[in-house]
């Protein structure tokens, strides 16, 4: 499935939108170059899942991993600046991605030989300065169902 998006808010009340569907132990792979709107789509996650200061949400790339406190557990990865995933290792990564909240990877693309079976790919491409083309690929049946019915798309 694939979501245009206008304006930054726009990219935002998708992201808050598909938070609503979400369950502990989601995983979601954002891929998109730099500027994309990956961290912009996460605010939308965040504010989906009761963020308040959703606006202060902003990528790790240097700390990795930031966690946000919500509905449940908001767990934000920006894996850019890895060139391999053997320092994930070091902070167990696994606990995150088997855990009892969200998990969302920037630049998942680095670490797909890791990340889990089943998981719902994100891919975002800057079309224009606000215009975004959005896909969505599920992997594994309830990430395929979530994809197909997308109730949460504009």
């Amino acid at each position: 499935m694939t979501v245009k998006t206008f304006s930054i808010d726009e990219t935002i009340r998708v992201g808050e939108r598909l938070a609503s569907l979400l369950n502990k132990g989601d995983i979601i792979a954002l891929i998109g170059d730099l500027g994309a709107g990956k961290t912009i789509f996460v605010k939308g996650l965040a504010k989906g899942l009761g963020i308040i200061e959703y606006n202060y949400v902003n990528s790790p790339t240097f700390t990795i991993i930031k966690e946000y406190n919500a509905r449940f557990p908001l767990y934000h990865f920006d894996v850019y600046r890895l060139d391999e995933h053997s320092f994930l290792d070091t902070i167990d990564y696994k606990k995150y991605f088997y855990s009892d909240g969200i998990t969302v990877i920037e630049w998942a693309d680095k670490i797909k030989d890791i990340l889990p079976e089943k998981y719902l790919e994100i891919r975002i491409e800057n079309i224009k300065e606000n215009e975004r083309k959005i896909d969505f690929l599920g992997h594994g049946k309830r990430y395929m169902d979530l994809v197909k019915n997308g109730q949460w798309a504009l």
